[in-house]
């Protein structure tokens, strides 16, 4: 990262001890302004090296991430709380994702479109500097998501990590530099949103602003780039439905419920915290996911026989505790006691449809159980909140996984599984979980700009 002068300290704390881990100078709305100048100048070059040499110096910082997995996994545990097995997988994630885009930068190519009296073609061009605003939940991973298909579409980025979670960030860009990437190609510019990220937003020299965090914060930026006619991509919040009908396989089912919404605490824009479930089913899924969710291991995330860790902060803490009152009727688990944010995996079973624990993204452990009637009352569940991020439904039926597919209203659904993300299929939300798709073999060309341009033989 290009060193900044701000006189702001931002603290990070480990999530599961609340020990200090390090303080990171806050990036102000002056040196975001020189960041963007730099930035400009090094995408100007970038753009015109050859699409081989790109690609080349992409795949050596692949190498890079892949030689330094284990610290940035262990960097991950200790400012954000993750597993080891999840902070492993997420530098993974990375290194995966910038070899994945690399593949890309040769086959960015237009079109030849057949006209009368000439010949037309089309040019993918680069956008120029992207703004990545990147959240707290997962710090590596989402970065990567907007950065490696920049980069490797011929753009320059500045990414704004949470202030929560800046360290995992400042590594990977040292690592860029250290692959051969030129200087200011890629910069990281810690600090808070309502300034670093405010400054990007509103910066004429950003042509794109990638953010992934609250529908809140996101409908925010969203008129703030419409204001500058700003290009966007939004990654919001969800609500996300895990259907189960009578006909599956019910074990399977209650086997695979708890992580799905478990996984990282709870803190997932993907997590399954509606949980659906078929009337004539209905209890003897409550009796098979009880022991599933009290048998969930909550400790030390650095464990490796850890699958749950603590919530990111005090103030998420006392925001999941809102939604369960002393007095819910739920299925629990346990948590440590003593310092850190710990919070218990949380079923609760006597909510109403529209209560706010059934409405409202928690963003912790916390998942409701909700009995339907038939398909159609189903997918009305389903279809009842101003999400539409993920989903899962359970069922042998061939043909109702297709309707009810089809049916639910959500960028990313699983069929007898919950899985949710792969870097190489697209991924984004209907409705208030966001605008736009990442990922996928479409993901560099969101980061150009199309021209068109009409060669005339008849002149």
């Amino acid at each position: 990262m290009d060193s900044n002068g701000s006189d702001v300290q931002h603290t990070v704390l480990n999530p599961a001890t609340e020990e200090v881990v390090a303080t990171v100078p806050a990036t102000t709305a002056a040196e975001v302004d020189a960041a963007v100048v730099r930035a400009a100048a090094a995408q100007r070059a970038w753009s015109a090296a050859a699409p081989a040499d790109r690609a080349r110096l992409l795949r050596r910082f692949a190498v890079a991430v892949d030689e330094h997995l284990e610290e940035l996994a262990q960097l991950e545990v200790r400012e954000a709380g993750h597993t080891l097995g999840n902070a492993r997988w997420e530098a993974g994630n990375v290194r995966d994702l910038l070899d994945y885009a690399a593949g890309g930068v040769e086959r960015l190519t237009g079109r030849q479109i057949p006209v009368p009296g000439g010949l037309d073609i089309t040019l993918l061009e680069p956008l120029g500097v992207i703004g990545v605003i990147a959240p707290w939940n997962f710090p590596m991973p989402i970065a990567a998501w907007g950065t490696a298909p920049a980069l490797a579409a011929g753009n320059a980025v500045l990414l704004k990590p949470a202030e929560t979670t800046p360290l995992t960030a400042l590594r990977l860009a040292e690592l860029a530099l250290e692959a051969g990437l030129p200087e200011h190609l890629f910069q990281v510019l810690p600090g808070a949103g309502d300034v670093a990220g405010n400054a990007l937003v509103e910066h004429p020299g950003v042509a794109k602003i990638v953010f992934t965090g609250s529908t809140r914060v996101g409908k925010q930026i969203m008129a703030k780039c419409a204001d500058r006619v700003k290009r966007l991509t939004l990654e919001l919040g969800g609500k996300s439905p895990n259907i189960v009908f009578a006909d599956s396989d019910l074990e399977a089912a209650a086997a695979a419920t708890p992580m799905s919404f478990l996984d990282n605490s709870g803190q997932d824009c993907c997590a399954r915290t509606r949980i659906l479930v078929e009337r004539s089913v209905y209890d003897r899924f409550l009796a098979l996911v009880a022991p599933a969710i009290t048998s969930v291991v909550v400790g030390d995330p650095s464990d490796e026989k850890t699958q749950m860790g603590p919530l990111i902060s005090k103030s998420q803490l006392e925001r999941v505790r809102s939604y369960v009152p002393a007095d819910s009727e739920a299925i629990r688990g346990t948590a440590p006691t003593g310092p850190g944010f710990w919070f218990p995996p949380t079923l609760l079973t006597a909510e109403a449809p529209d209560s706010p624990a059934a409405t409202e993204e928690i963003f912790g452990p916390v998942a409701v159980v909700l009995p339907f009637d038939d398909e159609a009352d189903a997918v009305r569940l389903a279809n009842a909140t101003e999400y539409g991020l993920s989903g899962s439904l359970w069922t042998r039926d061939v043909g109702r996984a297709l309707r009810v597919s089809q049916a639910v209203r959500a960028g990313n659904l699983s069929v007898n599984s919950h899985s949710s993300v792969r870097y190489w299929t697209p991924f984004g939300g209907y409705r208030q979980s966001g605008l736009g798709r990442e990922l996928g073999p479409d993901a560099l060309t969101a980061f150009t700009e199309t021209k068109n341009v009409f060669i005339s033989t008849e002149a």
